[in-house]
């Protein structure tokens, strides 16, 4: 079980690292006075996974450190050599991860199986070295290209805990209390409104039966579904169970009712979540006051189209019925639907090649796109012929002309990416 707060929630920044810088060089060998161009290609920057570890039940790691960079790739080498790439890194997380991006929205991944993997952050291409740019016209380049700097987002990551099994019910309807009596799960047991703070899980195993795994929800009161109480917290637990077992209290002055109200919340939440098969359960029976309220309760649920068992947690009485009914209403269900395998994060889907142009209030220029932006982070402006060769790629792809049809002057600023040039024709 989680020790402290129990965290379902996490926002986290992963960065791949940048690749490595190409360089300059040029064969200087014994009897070969113009040696052609030898200057390396750097390394790939590393990147930045998520992988499911089975031992975490809680996103609570992630509070603590929230911000990941991946390591940069070398620069290249002379005599051709390629710089070494950058160390992958990987991030645990517990399965049941639901990864989102921060920014959009968009689900990237549903991490469930126990080494799951998902890459969320791609590391930087390396940068070419001037062997890469030899040609029959240009036999001695003297121009290499910088390092391609690496993918970074934030991230929002749901943990939706995975149980064959939700105890759903009112507070102190004695959920924590069966779950430690029918599992090895030991969760903090109080008497007092909202006893469970954090869902726990707990494995039973019931004879010849396959183990199946139980999850005790949190009390819900009404209006949980609008974020009252601590109800919409963990209602997205129950999401994933198969079969609900729903727990009353043998001495709330309306047992009956609060079946009603929790189903109530559970139809506001999600209707799949309303039809999803319950055993209803009537708990306390070592009370005389609850022993005495049974048949009436009973009778009123069989009236309402439900069937229903009376336990006492505390005694153990009716409990391995319990069990068995559970056991054999899963071997009934169909199966969990096969969880998709999770995409590969890919850039946004779009023309790379597109890019507008834009004037700020303070009357920079401002050039956007994925391509133009990755050609300016990749130029090594400390090369002429580096330099002059962004002045031909930003010329063919129409960034030039566009700029001037924006109305650009001679010495307004230009900012591309995180460079800024002033304008000269």
């Amino acid at each position: 079980m989680p020790k402290g707060p129990f965290y379902d929630e996490a926002r986290i920044f992963v960065q791949g690292g940048k690749g490595g810088d190409g360089i300059v060089a040029f064969r200087r060998e014994k009897y070969v006075p113009r040696g052609g161009p030898s200057g390396g290609s750097g390394g790939r920057g590393g990147n930045v996974y998520l992988r499911v570890n089975p031992q975490l039940n809680t996103l609570a790691h992630l509070h603590h450190q929230t911000h990941f960079r991946a390591n940069d790739g070398q620069r290249g080498g002379s005599n051709n050599k390629t710089g070494a790439s950058g160390e992958d890194i990987y991030i645990e997380v517990p399965p049941g991860t639901i990864v989102r991006d921060a920014e959009t929205g968009e689900v990237l991944g549903d991490l469930v199986e126990p080494g799951q993997t998902l890459l969320v952050a791609r590391g930087g291409r390396g940068g070419r070295g001037n062997a890469a740019f030899k040609s029959p016209t240009n036999r001695a380049p003297r121009i290499a290209e910088r390092g391609e700097p690496g993918e970074a987002r934030w991230l929002i990551l749901e943990l939706k805990l995975l149980a064959d099994v939700g105890l759903i019910g009112k507070p102190n309807a004695g959920k924590s209390t069966l779950l430690s009596v029918i599992s090895r799960a030991r969760p903090k047991i109080a008497d007092y409104p909202f006893t469970t703070l954090t869902p726990n899980l707990g494995v039973v195993e019931v004879d010849d039966y396959p183990p199946f795994v139980v999850a005790d929800i949190p009390g819900l009161i009404e209006g949980a579904h609008e974020g009252r109480g601590l109800g919409d917290q963990f209602l997205r637990h129950v999401e994933r169970t198969r079969l609900l077992v729903h727990l009353l209290d043998g001495l709330s002055p309306d047992p009956a009712g609060d079946f009603e109200a929790i189903n109530a919340e559970l139809a506001a939440y999600s209707p799949k979540l309303a039809e999803r098969p319950q055993i209803v359960v009537f708990n306390k029976m070592d009370l005389p006051e609850a022993r005495q309220k049974w048949p009436a309760v009973r009778d009123e649920l069989q009236r309402r189209g439900y069937q229903s068992m009376a336990i006492s947690a505390v005694t153990g009485e009716g409990v391995k019925e319990l069990l068995y009914a559970i056991a054999q209403r899963l071997q009934k269900l169909p199966p969990p639907p096969p969880v998709e395998t999770p995409k590969v994060y890919r850039p946004l889907e779009e023309d790379e090649k597109t890019f507008t142009v834009e004037q700020e209030p303070d009357g920079t220029w401002v050039v956007r796109g994925t391509e133009v932006e990755r050609l300016v982070a990749m130029t090594n402006f400390d090369l002429e012929e580096g330099v002059a060769r962004l002045q031909r790629q930003l010329a063919a792809r129409g960034v030039l002309d566009a700029l001037r049809a924006a109305g650009v002057q001679p010495g307004d600023t230009v900012r591309i990416g995180e460079m800024e040039f002033e304008w000269y024709e």
